[in-house]
């Protein structure tokens, strides 16, 4: 096991969602009250993370401005992966345009009912996934049950950069539930643009910290992907315990991992995904 105090990383979490005004749809998932840019700070400095993806809940729609705001702002601690409307009229100046602005990453897109399944299944995006291939735009995709359309856009467009939010776990899913989908998940690993976000992992466990149950799909997806594919992320505002206590889950609970899997899957990996160099690096530090 890797004694956190012996080490430092700079951890960079790949998913924050922050918004500024009270809405009813953060309430049952989110809390029940706005996580805006000083919160999401002074947390991030509390649990010694150095910087962090933002992404707009999906209740703001479209609206990127409060995220790219932080992100100007902030710039050595924020960055944005941006949401865009695939199903308007296909526009690639106008996904240039998005993506050129000051703090934008690249895009999340929210695959979340069944009318956008055409989106990854047939040639209805497929506008969108050249355009990002193109101009060599990542692309973060909630998608579960949908890994089928995912494998076809990979294969499609092997130049394109993508990442599979919370390991293709879907809402509202626990223990064994969560994970019926991970043969074919895994089964990913052969394309290699597909990477996976180890994002959420404590909400997908009914047991208490460490999480047991959990080990055995991080040790087997580690297997498959490896530590460059791998993207440790917390989804703030849904998790079920303290923030620092998902970092110390991964540097301090899963011994497989070395201090090389640790700087990669904890920060260094998604930094190079995105081509988004360390600015002003905060390490962590332990102090349990």
């Amino acid at each position: 096991m890797i004694d956190s105090k012996s080490m430092d990383l700079h951890v960079v979490d790949s998913q924050i969602h922050i918004w500024h005004v009270d809405h009813p749809e953060a309430t049952p998932r989110h809390g029940d009250k706005p996580l805006r840019t000083q919160d999401a700070l002074a947390e991030m400095n509390t649990a010694g993370v150095g910087s962090a993806v933002l992404v707009p809940p999906y209740w703001m729609e479209f609206d990127n401005s409060y995220v790219l705001s932080a992100a100007q702002i902030h710039p050595s601690r924020f960055g944005v992966m941006g949401r865009f409307d695939i199903t308007a009229e296909p526009d690639p100046d106008r996904l240039l345009t998005e993506f050129r602005k000051p703090g934008m990453l690249g895009f999340r897109l929210h695959f979340n009912n069944p009318k956008m399944l055409s989106f990854l299944n047939d040639s209805s995006g497929d506008w969108f996934w050249e355009a990002a291939a193109s101009a060599n735009i990542p692309i973060m995709l909630f998608a579960p049950g949908m890994l089928d359309g995912i494998a076809r856009v990979a294969q499609s467009f092997p130049d394109l950069s993508l990442a599979i939010d919370h390991m293709g776990i879907g809402r509202g899913l626990r223990d064994e539930d969560a994970f019926t989908h991970w043969p074919e998940l895994l089964e990913l690993s052969r394309f290699p643009n597909v990477s996976i976000k180890l994002s959420s992992v404590p909400i997908f466990s009914t047991h208490s910290y460490p999480y047991l149950n959990l080990h055995p799909y991080l040790k087997s997806i580690y297997a498959k992907f490896g530590r460059e594919r791998l993207f440790w992320g917390s989804d703030l505002s849904r998790l079920p315990c303290s923030y620092r206590l998902s970092i110390d889950l991964f540097i301090n609970e899963l011994p497989w991992l070395s201090k090389q899997d640790l700087r990669a899957i904890m920060g260094q990996s998604l930094n190079n995904w995105l081509d988004w160099p360390f600015s002003k690096p905060q390490f962590l530090k332990s102090t349990i």
